[in-house]
């Protein structure tokens, strides 16, 4: 299922599990800061838990 959008969340957030919100997966050239694992389908995640990261983008290829 999608991520719920939490009121404070903006369009290019998600909240995550602790009702924090983080930045969407997003394609970069150069690893953008605060990224914390890139995906198989090349994006970037911010995500600030290992499970769930990546998930809907073909998982982690590789932690930041």
């Amino acid at each position: 299922a999608a991520p719920v959008l939490h009121a404070a969340c903006t369009a290019s957030e998600y909240e995550n599990s602790d009702g924090a919100c983080v930045h969407r997966p997003e394609q970069s050239a150069t690893v953008p800061d605060g990224a914390t694992a890139r995906c198989k389908d090349g994006t970037y995640s911010f995500s600030q838990h290992r499970r769930g990261t990546c998930s809907g983008h073909h998982g982690v290829a590789e932690w930041l």
